[in-house]
């Protein structure tokens, strides 16, 4: 007798709703029955997926809770908590590499590198390990300022040379030294 009341009663509430909270609830609803024909001589275990289908139209209809049968709200509620800190303990995770040193010491490297150009990375670490900083000779090495080198020759001053050759070669060449 109960439960007929309570189905007229949902039938006269369903009249009044939205009808994307009525959908909603009918997916619920759908989606308890699929449940519970996996597992019907079995206590309800629903997997991972069911509980992201549950949370997200927890999520989106808070008043869905209610129409939930075989699950109270508060689980849905955990398990959205738990999603939630296990999004945010991804997202605040330790990108890993390497670590990040201090902006003094990597100033004081430029400033090294800038004072002793002559120096590589190999004496500036020996000195900064004097100092009492300890720090791997790759990341001094990193931070070094890179100098501007030479232009490297090109192909003009190339032939320019090779004509020069050419033209001292044919001096000295062995016809005009038996002259």
């Amino acid at each position: 007798m109960v439960a007929i009341l309570r189905l007229l009663i949902g039938a006269l509430r369903n009249c009044f709703m939205s009808r994307g909270r009525l959908e909603a609830e009918v997916i619920v609803l759908r989606h308890q029955l699929n449940i519970l024909r996996r597992q019907s001589p079995r206590r309800v275990r629903p997997n991972a997926f069911d509980r992201v289908i549950f949370v997200c139209l927890y999520r989106h209809f808070p008043d869905i809770g209610k129409a939930v049968a075989i699950i109270r709200p508060e689980t849905v509620i955990r398990w959205h908590r738990m999603g939630f800190r296990a999004w945010w303990r991804w997202k605040s995770r330790n990108p890993g590499g390497r670590p990040q040193i201090d902006p003094e010491l990597r100033d004081l490297v430029r400033r090294l590198c800038e004072e002793n150009p002559l120096w590589g990375a190999p004496r500036i670490h020996g000195e900064l390990l004097k100092l009492g900083f300890t720090v791997a000779q790759s990341t001094v090495s990193k931070y070094m300022l890179r100098g501007r080198r030479p232009p490297s020759q090109g192909w003009k001053d190339i032939s320019t040379q090779s004509r020069r050759w050419n033209c001292s070669g044919r001096l000295f060449s062995r016809s005009n030294t038996e002259l």
